[in-house]
């Protein structure tokens, strides 16, 4: 069967003021004749220029964006009250799960409410009250913008190495502590991305890239990436290489060495759904590596090693995934033993090692379930939870201490203290919110038919006494991708929503992981059109039953959650009201060409697979089915930052353009540029309310609603 790509031609800059003096006239788009070629079939793209992030067309018309879309917010009346109400709302205390460090303290991150940047903090008695600072990355810069991306303690506990990305970038700087003195060392990494440091000795191993291209840092694709050992008090240039792939240079290789420092394991991923595993002892000359998983069909780590049997996490054979153990001598697959087999329900998300035994977390209908087994597999225990939610545990090998931390859409995150002996749990730390009352509001699960017959599980959070009027304001959350879950969680932001009298409507898409991998690779490739038409069966179902009506809905999503915005802005712009795609996968038919685009490659496919696979890549692309006819689309908001290398910002860029170009109805569409802020992980609590207050203040005006809370 041959397939035909159609030749598409979107409109230029020339076309901006078209149709007629009551549209928004937005700044024109640097823009040129480029057109590519699929098979045979050309594909136009006007906008090619601004994929030059740094160059000076580029940055004027950025700029140009940039005071259109302040000048239409500072219209906003109410805008101030809900940047006011927004800041009352987060100013808490938030505190993270503890730890016991090798040095046989605790340690433990702390917001004391309105801080850019948690603290770390560490203490001998977690009960005592008395702490200390230990690394605080307020004092990093002046803005909040240098963000502590993770810590690993040497196993004797003298070093602590943490890591640094700048301006929310995927590029991580690593830095050597003393943990007796607190005493930076003259130890610094550069350069690296998608890696913490995995202790040996008197040093520790990392995985970077070459160095890139200046002034192409954030946009170049990334290839090559390799672990190296770094001995501390040596500069980086003296780094030994540890392991490198040269034929296979788009994938990712991170390194993990067990307590007892007896082997290096080496993951490697970035071309599959999951992960290759290998295995190399140390301390062994002329040491050989032994390959535990070769491809990256399925996902597979480690959980533990105890003497000569490794504990592994995994989906081979078990799409709801399994524990099983292999021998050191022997670890490759055919000669696994099952510890925790699959689950008859729900899919086994987490293990990790406490004391002798396991604590293990299944995920049934996207809320956690943890509980202790032991080595042998055997069910000890369940660990109750309050209602429905997810759960983040801290645990050791080294001894028996369970803590864990539990939240829901009403339940702001609490640790717990878990005691193995008697199967109690007990409060360790709880946040007091002066500005809410969970007892107003209520949380339901429902499960509604996509058009395929699927049933999809949804989470509604609203005020208790809503009226099923079919006028309430929904705001509908989505993601649907890349075996990533979305279980209940809390938001201090989503609170203002909740109190303004907005229903929270979250949905567990295809494409997630809620019922491990054949529901998540129902969403993949050639079946992503499932995820869109869950997105939109949502919708629809909330009309139905009478939640609400399209005059009232906002959908909202970001990165792979903004490319579903996007696409289905463009399959059903008359079931929305508003729209927020947030630094989202715009253009597919090139996103593999920027960064680490490729990874994704295993969720989407590419352009170059085939032409069944491009055309059906170019029938969703968000970039290229905006309509051009005079069809209403709903009000839209591009978000984006300057320093996003996950999702580089000519996605939005290109995006944007096309819908300023594009006769698409009166209705904004505007783009919200951030500076010094990337795809969104580690951005100062300032930044945050600064995007959410310009989110909100875009909803309510394009819903016609008033907030009622302000102060």
């Amino acid at each position: 069967m041959k397939h035909h790509l159609p030749i598409l031609t979107m409109a230029t800059a020339a076309l901006v003021s078209a149709c007629g003096s009551s549209r928004q006239e937005y700044p024109a788009a640097p823009s040129d004749s480029t057109t590519d070629t699929y098979f045979g079939h050309e594909v136009a793209d006007p906008y090619r220029p601004l994929e030059n992030d740094t160059s000076a067309e580029t940055m004027a018309w950025v700029e140009k964006e940039r005071a259109l879309t302040e000048d239409y917010f500072s219209k906003i009346p109410f805008r101030g009250d809900i940047r006011k109400r927004l800041t009352a709302l987060n100013d808490y205390v938030k505190q993270g799960l503890p730890w016991k460090g090798n040095d046989g303290r605790y340690y433990f991150f702390r917001n004391e409410g309105l801080k850019n940047q948690s603290v770390l903090y560490r203490t001998d008695d977690l009960k005592s009250g008395k702490e200390e600072v230990f690394l605080d990355p307020n004092t990093l810069s002046d803005d909040g913008t240098v963000a502590l991306t993770g810590t690993t303690m040497s196993h004797d506990g003298r070093y602590m190495a943490y890591t640094i990305s700048r301006s929310g970038s995927d590029w991580t700087e690593i830095y050597v502590l003393d943990t007796a003195t607190g005493k930076l060392l003259d130890d610094h990494i550069g350069w690296a991305k998608f890696t913490d440091a995995a202790w040996y000795k008197d040093g520790f191993f990392y995985s970077a890239y070459d160095r890139p291209v200046a002034g192409k840092e954030f946009s170049n694709a990334n290839e090559n990436h390799r672990i190296y050992y770094h001995k501390l008090g040596t500069p980086q240039s003296a780094d030994t290489l540890a392991f490198e792939d040269k034929d296979h240079p788009l994938h990712f290789h991170s390194a993990y060495v067990p307590e007892d420092e007896s082997a290096l394991f080496v993951m490697t991923g970035g071309q599959g759904f999951g992960n290759g595993l290998m295995v190399k002892p140390l301390g062994v000359a002329n040491a050989q590596w032994k390959v535990i998983e070769p491809s990256q069909d399925y996902a597979i780590s480690v959980v533990d090693v105890v003497g000569d049997d490794y504990y592994l996490y995994t989906s081979a054979d078990a799409p709801r995934y399994k524990i099983v153990k292999a021998k050191a001598s022997a670890p490759e697959r055919k000669n696994w033993v099952d510890v925790i087999p699959q689950a008859e329900k729900g899919v086994l998300t987490s293990a990790q090692p406490t004391g002798k035994d396991l604590i293990v977390t299944f995920e049934r209908d996207a809320a956690s379930y943890p509980a202790i087994y032991s080595l042998d597999g055997k069910k000890l225990a369940d660990i109750e939870m309050p209602t429905y939610g997810s759960v983040g545990i801290s645990a050791s090998d080294k001894n028996d201490e369970v803590y864990y931390n539990f939240t829901s859409f009403l339940y702001p995150s609490t640790v717990y203290s878990y005691d193995k002996a008697t199967g109690k749990s007990s409060v360790l730390a709880a946040p007091k919110l002066d500005h809410f009352n969970a007892e107003d509001y209520v949380t339901e699960q429902v499960f509604y038919p996509s058009p395929d017959g699927t049933k999809i599980p949804m989470f509604l959070t609203y005020k208790k006494g809503l009226k099923r009027d079919g006028k309430n304001p929904v705001l509908l959350y989505g993601y649907g991708g890349f075996n990533i879950s979305l279980p209940p969680s809390f938001s201090t932001q989503r609170l203002f929503w909740l109190e303004n009298g907005g229903i929270y409507a979250q949905v567990n898409l295809r494409g997630g992981g809620e019922y491990g991998e054949e529901w998540h690779e129902a969403g993949t490739k050639m079946n992503k059109l499932n995820v869109f038409n869950d997105f939109i069966a949502a919708a629809e179902y909330l009309i139905d039953q009478k939640w609400t009506s399209p005059e009232h809905i906002a959908i909202n999503g970001g990165s792979n959650g903004g490319l579903l915005v996007g696409a289905v802005t463009n399959m059903r712009p008359d079931l929305f009201k508003v729209a927020i795609p947030q630094v989202g996968v715009m253009d597919m038919m090139r996103y593999h060409l920027f960064t680490i685009g490729w990874n994704w490659a295993s969720d989407y496919g590419t352009s170059a697979d085939s032409p069944e696979m491009a055309e059906y890549l170019l029938s969703y692309s968000p970039l290229h089915n905006i309509k051009n006819d005079g069809t209403p689309y709903p009000a839209i908001l591009v978000t984006t930052a300057d320093h996003d290398d996950r999702v580089v910002p000519a996605h939005s860029f290109k995006y944007a353009a096309t819908l300023q170009a594009s006769d698409t109805g009166d209705a904004p569409k505007l783009i919200r540029i951030d500076s010094k802020a990337g795809h969104g992980g580690g951005k100062p609590i300032s930044k945050v309310i600064d995007e959410q207050t310009d989110i909100y203040s875009f909803i309510f005006q394009n819903l016609g609603m008033k907030p009622e809370k302000a102060e």
